[in-house]
């Protein structure tokens, strides 16, 4: 069974409970990850814009040349 955050309700639901057309967090493997999903949101997008300076800071050069890649399909 899969859990899901209603953000606005507050509520945890599950496949069976979740309403259509609300606004939900998930699919989480237990009813505890499910309690923890704005915190859980919160930390990744903190992550994700830590790597997004990161990348910018460093010039955005992935590595990544696409003249050494032609001909390779």
């Amino acid at each position: 069974m899969k859990y899901w955050y209603n953000v606005k309700t507050g509520e945890i639901q599950t496949d069976e409970t979740r309403s259509r057309g609300e606004v939900v967090l998930g699919p989480y493997d237990s009813e505890a990850e499910a309690r923890k999903a704005l915190q859980t949101a919160k930390a990744r997008t903190q992550a994700w814009d830590e790597q997004d300076r990161e990348w910018n800071g460093k010039g955005a050069s992935p590595g990544w040349s696409d003249d050494e890649n032609q001909g390779s399909d």
